[in-house]
């Protein structure tokens, strides 16, 4: 039983020990609400970014896409956490239909629906760009492909969360597939 739950716990990209750091005050952590928006729209920008190669092979799927406008409209105050949870569930249902770089896009956009839930998701939304990226490169290029993936979002990082980003990838890199080292 501890076996399977930990197996969730590290597909979920989440680690046992919550960081206090990625808890909004409300429940007892240190982020502000401000910074969780931020991290939002970071995860979302992360998810656009690789949104295409879900779009490509699933043209009339809105599910992704409807997930990373939904994280828009959360952290503008249109709409309640459980509706932006849901549009995650459906992001990564959409995800389980495909294969490839077009799964890891959907997972990313379901991740960045779920920072409205769980702030900590925002690495989930990254790494699964990530793993997008690496996988619809040419099999000797997807290493380069990964880093360059890996370095846009550093590059498109908030300097309010920079820190907090940077340092949960070096915690969490081990059950992120590895992906944060550019």
């Amino acid at each position: 039983m501890k076996a399977r739950a930990e197996a969730r716990v590290a597909r979920m990209i989440l680690s046992a020990d919550r960081d206090p750091r990625l808890i909004t005050v409300r429940r007892g952590g240190t982020l502000l609400d401000d910074d969780h928006h931020l991290l939002a729209l970071w995860a979302a920008d992360c998810a656009e970014h690789v949104l295409h190669h879900f779009e490509r092979v699933r043209p009339d799927d809105h599910r992704p896409r409807q997930a990373i406008g939904d994280t828009h409209a959360w952290v503008r105050g249109e709409l309640r956490m459980s509706d932006a949870r849901k549009a995650a569930f459906a992001s990564n249902a959409a995800a389980r239909e495909v294969s490839g770089a077009a799964r890891f896009a959907a997972l990313a956009a379901g991740q960045a629906a779920a920072v409205a839930h769980v702030a900590a998701h925002e690495l989930g939304a990254a790494a699964n760009a990530i793993r997008a990226a690496r996988e619809a490169a040419p099999e000797g290029e997807r290493d380069a492909a990964a880093r360059k993936e890996c370095r846009w979002q550093r590059e498109h990082l908030p300097d309010e969360v920079r820190d907090l980003v940077i340092d949960d990838q070096r915690q969490r890199n081990d059950i992120c597939w590895g992906v944060f080292t550019c």
